[in-house]
């Protein structure tokens, strides 16, 4: 049993996905794809869709890809659910291809941010996308939720638009845009959709399209946790919080007089008391002998006769955010807006929000409800034994039939042969929008569901060779992870359960892990379980008995981890523990591989150009990486997604993870191309085409000794002949066997890369979702 699943408060509050009454269309029964075409409604004897899910990514019937669990999750409440897969945006005729929608359009960009998905941390255009077939890019538009709600409306005005997605839960408030560098309004305005469902929206979604069906107006459904929706002004019954300002104080609040007697208490309420006249005698009597002063505590006059103050309650509160122009004018109000924002992400106590867009007779509020409440373990296990098919829809066949050659679609490939066991991530990481989207509270299946997904893959997927590519999620080891106590955990605002320390109300039992690792690999037909997630080591040190479990059973050579830097300034600006953590835990790593006689690696990943991190911080870097052999193929440059704690320091330049004031503290931020090529030159210290650059830095920061011919330099003084530029590993097997005489790196040096195909795999869809 999954004991903290099961103790946990926030599911007590919120309705199972089981309970509802299936809708009438529940008769036709499963299909073995939703339907792409009207020739495949027609065969499975349908005359329209009640809902219609339009998609950036290509359609893989798989529970990794959202639109396909909301898909099958509706269809498992009774819904007719088509699809429009990236579609042609340039007219409104591809979005009518499955014709009308009885209930509404479902709108979602993909698995990815379209211009995360589009675009390089250098702004320059991808030539791929690995949620496409053949890996072509260009298949989705810039923005892409905007345009397909656009198209929506034009295609059927009268039909409502329900937005969801990664892409609408980084917009669902005023934020940063890293690529037009200005501040942008909410989705919910930009797309005029009538609900947008943040983070994921099982619960929200199934709700939803119930009371649709049930007739109920879209403009009236305003109480489903998880949503976002425009209104004119605040509710009758609703107490409003203004925290729109920074430079306002807040309510004064009157404090007890520890002085108070009772005959004060007495002449407080206009009576009187027989002691009153003993105490003044006995302090009249002491300050005629010593001469002192007696200070009167006076209670404040604001107060009189208005009692107590009383709190509101949370579930009828509402912050009121500063407006869109206001933060769009004011980096710091910015800034405060997004700590509000990341302080209000607990389900357990979050209040509702709303932010003012417009002014005079077009101002309208965004109002943002409460975060969803968590699923359950019955309630994931549900989700994902949905009767997915585990691949593309036959239309991306090739030639072949099959979707191995020129229609192969990278993001399927790797997620394959993998199994997702849990959702969301309790790190904190301030890059990272795992937060924003599935949240902090840890959401795991039961082990029964995932060794039925083993089994199923065994059994069903073609190309399996006995190895499973990952068992994992957000993070690798969080399965089961939580609050020691649920009323703890239901009041907890911390942004983090593990920095800057490891919370000592978080259990940290990797027992529930280690016991799926050995039933998984000791069934039939397992011939090797791979952990390709990403470790959170810090946690693994933990339990020594998990990270020998792991390193002699589930590596394949190489372990990614990702300590993102080495030093304490742009550490404690990501939330990331300090590198004793990754030294820890690599000599656990090293003592257990040696004991099974093989001979594995750690791949370490880390960020340039976060903000918080100054030149001679990457230079420090540069020296550890020299000094551990490590040489860096690929380089991960700080990328501003929308809503991320670091993307308000790098806007603002200002600390948000304390109180955010005027005066608060500044963030060095690493702005312009020459200064962001400098970090990511140190990090690839070994690239003789970077030496000039890098000479040039460390004799302006008076560490021209690091120049030189010696073992305890950092770069050479002498300078081959180059091309300049810098080709990425990204296309190629960066893990292939390498030529002799060639020198090895940190990702050259490693065994080759296994996916359970019998062949190196692409390292393609590798990258991190928005991170």
């Amino acid at each position: 049993m999954n004991a903290y699943a099961d103790v946990s408060l926030f599911p007590r509050n919120a309705k199972p996905l089981t309970s509802y009454r299936k809708y009438w269309a529940a008769r036709f029964g499963t299909a073995p794809f939703l339907p792409m075409s009207r020739e495949e409604m027609t065969q499975l004897g349908w005359d329209s869709c009640d809902i219609i899910i339009v998609t950036g990514d290509a359609y893989v019937d798989h529970p990794s890809f959202g639109m396909s669990v909301i898909g099958r999750m509706l269809e498992n409440q009774g819904f007719r659910v088509g699809i429009i897969a990236q579609p042609d945006w340039q007219s409104a005729d591809p979005f009518k291809a499955l014709g009308k929608p009885n209930l509404f359009f479902g709108v979602t960009a993909g698995n990815m941010d379209s211009m995360i998905n589009r675009y390089t941390a250098d702004r320059k255009i991808r030539t791929d996308d690995a949620y496409t077939p053949g890996d072509v890019g260009g298949k989705r538009p810039d923005r892409a939720a905007l345009v397909y709600s656009q198209r929506c409306k034009e295609a059927y005005n009268d039909v409502p638009i329900v937005l969801g997605g990664i892409e609408g839960s980084l917009r669902r408030i005023a934020h940063y845009d890293y690529w037009s560098d200005k501040v942008r309004r909410s989705i919910v305005v930009d797309s005029k959709c009538d609900l947008l469902l943040y983070g994921n929206a099982e619960r929200a979604i199934v709700e939803i399209a119930h009371r649709l069906a049930a007739k109920e107006p879209v403009q009236d459904i305003t109480d489903v946790r998880g949503t976002a929706f425009v209104r004119r002004e605040t509710p009758e019954g609703w107490f409003e919080i203004d925290s729109s300002s920074i430079d306002v104080p807040g309510r004064v609040e009157a404090h007890v007089n520890p002085y108070l007697m009772v005959s004060e208490q007495a002449k407080a309420q206009g009576e009187t008391c027989a002691r009153e006249d003993e105490a003044n005698a006995v302090a009249d009597a002491a300050n005629a002998q010593v001469g002192a002063k007696v200070i009167n505590f006076v209670p404040n006059p604001a107060f009189q006769g208005k009692g107590k103050l009383k709190v509101p309650p949370r579930e009828r509160s509402v912050i009121r955010l500063p407006a869109y122009e206001q933060v769009k004018s004011d980096p710091i109000l910015y800034a405060h807006a997004n700590r509000v924002l990341h302080l209000e992400t607990n389900p357990g106590n979050a209040r509702a929000l709303v932010q003012a867009h417009g002014e005079g007779h077009t101002a309208r509020d965004v109002w943002v409800n409460p975060p969803p409440i968590p699923l359950t373990t019955a309630e994931m296990d549900h989700v994902f034994d949905l009767p997915y098919a585990r691949s593309p829809h036959p239309a991306y066949a090739d030639e072949n039939g099959s979707h191995d050659a020129t229609t192969k679609i990278p993001a399927w490939e790797m997620i394959r042969f993998s199994v997702n066991i849990m959702r969301g991530c309790f790190g904190g990481c301030t890059f990272c929008s795992i937060t924003e989207h599935e949240g902090r509270i840890i959401q795991s299946r039961s082990e029964e569901s995932v060794i039925r997904e083993i089994e199923d893959i065994r059994d069903k997927v073609s190309g399996f060779t006995g190895v499973i590519s990952d068992l994992g999620g957000p993070t690798a080891n969080m399965y089961r992870l939580g609050c020691k106590s649920p009323e703890i955990e239901a009041a907890c605002r911390k942004p983090s359960c593990v920095y800057p320390g490891i919370c000592q109300n978080l259990g940290t039992n990797h027992t529930p892990l280690i016991n799926i690792y050995r039933r998984g690999r000791a069934l039939k037909g397992i011939k090797k379980i791979l952990i390709g997630s990403g470790l959170r080591y810090d946690l693994a040190v933990k339990s020594p008995e998990y990270v020998k479990e792991l390193v002699q059973h589930h590596v394949g050579g190489y372990l990614k981890i990702a300590p993102e830097h080495t030093e304490g300034g742009p550490l404690s600006k990501m939330m990331k523990p300090g590198i004793g953590s990754y030294d820890r835990f690599k000599t656990m790593f090293d003592k257990f591989s040696e004991e099974v006689g093989k001979k594995q690696f750690l791949v370490p990943y880390f960020i340039a150009a976060h903000p918080g991190t100054s030149d001679e911080d990457m230079m420090n870097l540069a020296l550890w990486l020299k000094r551990n052999g490590f040489r860096a193929d690929q380089v991960q440059t700080f990328y501003p997604s929308p809503m991320a704690t670091a993307t308000a320091m790098y806007h603002s330049g200002r600390n948000p993870l304390g109180r955010v004031t005027r005066t608060s503290e500044s963030v060095d931020i690493v702005r312009g191309e020459r200064r962001r090529r400098l970090h990511k030159a140190f990090l690839r210290y070994h690239d003789a085409n970077n030496w000039p650059l890098l000479r040039e830095a460390l004799k302006a920061m008076g560490r021209a000794d690091l120049i030189g011919n010696g073992k305890q330099h950092l770069i050479p003084t002498f300078q081959p002949l180059t091309d300049g530029g810098y080709t990425s590993a990204r296309r190629k097997n960066s893990t292939a066997t390498p030529t002799k005489g060639r020198v090895l790196t940190q990702h050259t040096g490693l065994p080759p890369r296994v996916n359970g195909a019998g062949k190196p795999s692409a390292n393609v869809a590798k990258r991190k979702p928005n991170r």
